[in-house]
């Protein structure tokens, strides 16, 4: 089997945020081959990202078989790291490399997972980023998160999560997203109050890059400390890992460099000690790899503004379902592709 045409698109939707979600947001790339495979994959990047798929990338796997996706991941990286190794390079490279792993499942017969070694469960629960806690737990939710996405006051801080915690019980898990608004003192007092709450992880609480105060502050709070949603490849992991910077890796599948880099980055994890819980991971790009390489199966809610993927399965009482048919299982109307 061999690859014979390489296309993306950005699809829209009324739901897409008003940010860089969109502006440089998800990409669709499709993967078509001599034996009548199609392979669909999930990017970022927006137009700049289509601009790397479609003049750069496509000339290095045009003409190879799918299958070989390592030798092919790590000719796209080299290909690119004069101007890439990390953001909208990767997270084009991403979609890519995820239509590969699709396109090649598809010719085998097989999930995406069963290629990863075959899933230990297709029932996997998961945790709400959205909707709110409390609407979340009403359906059927038994793990929510609490976003802080601008910056407010210790006590108010602990006054939300209080009330978070009062309103869902004792039995559902707890975790905190702060998006870096806090400092490094500030998370350590509100550490020692999350704690008393039984908050299972504070997320990225710190500005991104300051990864040795990242690695003290891990050492010192009593809540494990999560992040790199926004991290890049295995190398970039391998980063994290030496500073101890994160107790928790959260590596999204459509940004960090696609499935060849979550298998790695779940490689790494084990060999460091360190918990793997994919961003947006009840999309099927991250589901897969939770179902297939997961000791603690845990899936974000996916990102709710992409409506366009057929197949994707849904969150019902709290648990989402591997799809069971090749690749990833999921394909795109036809005529969304406008080509």
């Amino acid at each position: 089997m061999r690859i014979t045409s390489v296309r993306a698109v950005q699809p829209r939707t009324p739901q897409d945020p008003k940010d860089w979600r969109t502006t440089v947001g998800q990409v669709l790339v499709v993967v078509d081959t001599d034996r009548g495979v199609r392979g669909f994959g999930v990017g970022g990047g927006g137009a700049a990202g289509i601009h790397v798929v479609e003049n750069v990338l496509r000339d290095i796997v045009m003409g190879e078989d799918p299958a070989d996706v390592e030798r092919l991941w790590e000719e796209m990286y080299r290909a690119t790291e004069a101007y890439g190794r990390k953001g909208l390079v990767i997270m084009a490279l991403s979609g890519l490399d995820n239509a590969l792993w699709d396109a090649w499942g598809k010719a085998e017969g097989m999930s995406v997972a069963q290629l990863l070694g075959g899933p230990q469960t297709d029932l996997i629960p998961c945790y709400a980023t959205n909707p709110p806690p409390v609407e979340a737990v009403r359906l059927g939710f038994r793990a929510v998160k609490v976003h802080f996405t601008r910056p407010a006051t210790e006590d108010e801080a602990i006054e939300r999560m209080t009330a978070v915690r009062a309103a869902i019980g004792p039995e559902v898990q707890l975790f905190s997203d702060t998006h870096g608004n806090w400092d490094f003192e500030g998370t350590l007092r509100l550490a020692e109050a999350f704690a008393e709450l039984g908050v299972g992880w504070m997320e990225e609480p710190l500005p991104e890059m300051d990864l040795e105060l990242y690695g003290e502050l891990c050492r010192r709070s009593p809540v494990p400390i999560a992040g790199g949603e926004h991290e890049y490849t295995v190398r970039g992991f391998r980063e994290l890992a030496r500073y101890k910077a994160h107790k928790v890796w959260q590596p999204d599948a459509t940004w960090t460099g696609g499935m060849t880099q979550m298998k790695a980055v779940y490689a790494l994890g084990r060999q460091e000690g360190v918990r793997v819980c994919p961003h947006r991971g009840a999309e099927v790009w991250g589901l897969h790899a939770i179902a297939a390489l997961d000791p603690q199966p845990l899936a974000e809610s996916p990102r709710p503004w992409i409506t366009w993927l057929r197949g994707q399965p849904p969150i019902e009482d709290g648990y989402v379902r591997l799809p069971q048919g090749p690749g990833f299982g999921v394909d795109v109307a036809p005529d969304l592709l406008g080509f």
